[in-house]
């Protein structure tokens, strides 16, 4: 069964909350669900009896540990991949047929495609910050869960994505994650600054990007 993007029973809404935030507490569930802990008990143990989630432990200094619940990997497995089977045997085929230079010039005709269209789509933004809002709005329609964080207003940003739609053709070509940075950079400019700060494929919960307005110096 396919995770689908429209969260619309309360199992599917549970597992994007978890997605989303990482691993959480049942106060934390309840919290971001706006239900009640025990309704959100009950929505747990029918995700853990389904094997879509599992629970864990936090240990912070000087207290007890805290009783979390996370997304097994049948769970992780619930989130579109893009045809990932698919996306790993086509980048084999072409590694075979034309070796390490046909995935790069594989990957910057994607880049350049890509680059295209989210241009067209930015391009009645006027300020850096309206540019990173319509490219979170395509990366989130795109399955990214991407969402944005203001760090200083009208300076600095991070670009969230809480999910990799690609990771599987990612983590078998490490050069799409490059590629990732790189169209992010070409698309925002000479003149914005973009630093890659959390990394799913090194085994962190999502992709953040560290955005900033450069100062010119005159």
């Amino acid at each position: 069964m396919t995770f689908v993007a429209s969260l619309d029973s309360p199992e599917q809404q549970l597992l994007g909350v978890i997605k989303r935030h990482g691993a959480l507490s049942l106060a934390g569930i309840a919290a971001q669900l706006t239900i009640s802990q025990e309704a959100a008990r009950q929505r747990v143990n029918r995700l853990a009896h389904l094997g879509l989630v599992q629970k864990s432990e936090q240990r912070k200094s000087g207290g007890r540990p805290l009783g979390v619940w996370e997304l097994s990997a049948k769970g992780h497995a619930r989130f579109p991949d893009a045809h990932a089977q698919l996306s790993v045997q086509l980048l084999d085929a072409a590694l075979s047929l034309h070796g390490n230079e046909g995935i790069e010039q594989l990957l910057t005709a994607r880049e350049h495609a890509i680059t295209s269209k989210y241009e067209e789509a930015l391009a009645s933004a006027v300020s850096l910050e309206e540019r990173l809002q319509q490219l979170v709005e395509l990366r989130d329609a795109e399955g990214y869960m991407a969402r944005l964080e203001t760090i200083e207003s009208g300076k600095t940003w991070r670009l969230i994505e809480d999910h990799c739609p690609i990771g599987a053709a990612a983590a078998s070509c490490s050069g799409f994650c490059a590629s990732e940075t790189r169209l992010f950079q070409a698309i925002l400019g000479d003149g914005v600054g973009v630093t890659r700060e959390e990394h799913i494929q090194q085994g962190e919960k999502r992709c953040a990007y560290k955005i900033t307005a450069l100062t010119v110096s005159c």
